[in-house]
């Protein structure tokens, strides 16, 4: 077995081409080479034999090959030579597979689990050319030559993340499946869901309805960064029906993905009080006259630390629970203001009665109540770093934002951790200093930055670096008003990220990025075939910008989102 060699396509996106080669691949394989054996052709007799146990490839190669090429596939025995054969192998680790294309006997794929089969049909697809990505035949009858190559290939890490903000600005249910399929064609696995937050709440919760007819909806939304004085005056907003989440959920499952839903509490909670202002500081604040919030930052509007506000969201968790299979459930605690709770002689008296020290250990309270709530259904409980700030039960997890010291204290404290620092994998952040960044935001943090993103800390011992679950990178959508927004500031950074997740890489600064540029050669153009609107390498094309629309660029640490 030979190491993957450099490609050498150009950085710009081409015409599209036939096969790709093994060296195109992202991400990069652990190994790939070619076998002495003739390569494969896939044609209309080509047939496809799946073991018990690899349906959801089965399914979704018959799916997407038969749209991109017209090919049935149909069910032939395992022997047939020159067919396509799906096959469990309980030596190799779950997500690992390999993948060996030869004559005359054909594809095989072997996984570890079901996840490693579909990985491996995610590589066979890579290695058919950007017109596999798309949903029609572009060259009727063009036969499908496939080169001679084994692939052996496992994941990193098993937690590879996209969070993706629905809140802000809300992604019908269409967009989330677009990019489920984005997620999995990149072996991303797990999608972090942002359901609420102050600007709407996207998720139906049957027994409280006023939280979607009320608080899916604001009035108007701020065009830009917070700074703006731009406003789009036209209401906002939408949701997603227990149905929508069960067809997203099983979605996601086919695809190996599971999605982990964030029910943020006790901060960025504006849009349920303004659903039921019974959940507000009542006492110092009349919440009955706020509405959803039109503006970017940190409302002041948290919830109260009342009984009546625990007793409610247990409510929302166990509607939750039943719609997410996910065995973790996030539920933010970050960036919430104390002010309210120092004027309230209720949340005052709440201190004195539970003999807390403060308002830290009040919020550290509230979070307590949900980890040990959730542990005793079978969940466990994640949250961002701040929840750090108070103590946790053994069995919660961090979502490491506020850069690498709170992954570093949770794991040394013995809990699990992803890693999500802004500094390096915030999407939103732009991506290069020119003028023409639309809306720029946050740090610059160009393709190379990404790639050279190293999730677990060099402070952390082996022992305390197996606390890292894995990485993800996350999606803030406050300044991405449409679908084509959003894909500008994901992509091409998601594929870089994606390799960072998946591949065995050496240490950031020997990471050959030039070799990874150039593999982007291919991969701009499977971003093509799937429409993806992605930033060019030459900067963003001109109905891409938005001129006059007020961000924040800054080059030293950026605010709080």
């Amino acid at each position: 077995m030979t190491s993957l060699t450099e490609p050498t396509e150009p950085t710009e996106p081409t015409e599209p081409t036939g096969p790709t080669e093994p060296a195109e691949l992202i991400p990069a394989p652990r190994a790939a080479a070619a076998p002495a054996a003739g390569g494969v052709t896939l044609d209309q007799d080509t047939t496809l034999w799946a073991a018990p146990g690899t349906g959801t490839t089965e399914r979704w190669l018959r799916a997407a090959l038969g749209a991109a090429f017209a090919l049935p596939l149909r069910p032939g025995p395992a022997d047939r030579p020159g067919g396509v054969r799906l096959r469990l192998d309980d030596t190799m680790e779950p997500e690992a597979y390999r993948l060996t294309v030869a004559a005359p006997d054909g594809v095989e794929i072997r996984g570890g689990g079901p996840a490693g089969v579909f990985w491996g049909a995610q590589t066979l697809r890579q290695l058919l050319g950007p017109d596999a990505f798309r949903r029609a035949p572009v060259r009727p009858g063009a036969p499908l030559r496939i080169a001679p190559v084994t692939v052996e290939d496992a994941p990193r890490f098993g937690w590879r993340g996209l969070m993706l903000d629905v809140a802000r600005h809300f992604m019908p249910k269409d967009g989330v499946l677009r990019y489920l399929d984005l997620m999995a064609a990149h072996k991303l696995n797990v999608l972090h869901f942002h359901l609420t937050d102050d600007q709407g709440w996207r998720i139906e919760i049957a027994r409280y309805p006023r939280l979607t007819e009320t608080g899916s909806w604001r009035a108007r939304t701020k065009f830009g960064h917070r700074a703006s004085p731009l406003w789009d005056e036209k209401p906002h907003g939408g949701h997603y029906t227990q149905d929508d989440i069960r067809e997203i959920v099983s979605y996601a499952a086919e695809r190996h993905i599971t999605v982990v839903p964030e029910i943020d509490v006790p901060g960025h909670s504006q849009a349920a009080i303004a659903a039921y202002p019974e959940l507000g500081n009542t006492d110092v604040v009349d919440t009955a006259a706020l509405a959803v919030w039109d503006d970017w930052g940190i409302s002041p509007n948290v919830l109260a630390p009342t009984d009546r506000t625990l007793r409610f969201y247990e409510g929302v968790f166990e509607e939750v629970l039943e719609l997410f299979p996910a065995p973790f459930v996030h539920v933010g605690g970050d960036e919430c203001p104390k002010d309210q709770w120092r004027r309230s002689p209720a949340a005052q008296e709440r201190i004195r009665e539970l003999g807390l020290g403060d308002e830290d250990g009040l919020q550290a309270w509230f979070i307590r109540h949900f980890d040990t709530w959730l542990t005793a259904r079978g969940r466990r409980l994640i949250g961002w770093d701040e929840i750090l700030e108070g103590g946790l039960a053994p069995g919660a997890a961090v979502s490491s934002w506020r850069g690498y010291a709170g992954g570093i204290a949770a794991a040394r404290a013995g809990h699990d951790v992803v890693m999500c620092p802004e500094q390096q994998v915030y999407l939103d952040h732009r991506q290069d200093a020119g003028a023409d960044e639309p809306v720029p935001i946050g740090y610059v943090r160009t393709l190379e930055d990404v790639y050279r993103f190293e999730p677990v800390p060099a402070e952390l011992t082996s022992e305390e670096a197996r606390h890292v679950l894995g990485t993800q990178a996350n999606v803030w959508t406050e300044v991405m008003e449409d679908h084509a927004r959003v894909d500008y500031q994901t992509f091409p950074r998601l594929a870089a990220f994606a390799e960072v997740a998946w591949s065995a890489l050496p240490a950031p600064a020997e990471r050959d990025f030039a070799a990874f540029e150039r593999r982007m050669g291919a991969h701009y153009r499977r971003l093509d075939a799937l429409g993806v609107a992605y930033r060019p390498p030459s900067g963003p094309r001109p109905w891409q910008r938005r001129p006059g629309v007020l961000g924040r660029p800054i080059d030293g640490p950026p605010p709080n989102r």
